[in-house]
C-alpha cells in the first residue's frame, strides 16, 4: 500500500507541475466522455443481443 501512495503522490506532483488546471480538467472530462460513450454502446449492443436471443 505504501508503494501505491508513493506512486500516486509522484504522479500528482508531476501533473501539478506540467499541466495547467484547465488543461487537466479538460482531459479528465474528455476521458470521461469517451468512457461513457463506450459503455453506452456496449449496453445497447448487449440489450440488442438479448432481445434477439429471446425472440429466437
Amino acid at each position: 500500500m505504501k508503494n501505491i501512495r508513493t506512486y500516486l503522490a509522484t504522479l500528482f506532483i508531476l501533473m501539478a507541475l506540467t499541466l495547467s488546471s484547465c488543461e487537466l480538467v479538460g482531459d479528465i472530462f474528455e476521458a470521461g466522455m469517451w468512457t461513457a460513450l463506450i459503455v453506452i454502446v456496449l449496453i445497447i449492443l448487449l440489450v440488442t443481443w438479448l432481445f434477439r436471443k429471446l425472440r429466437g
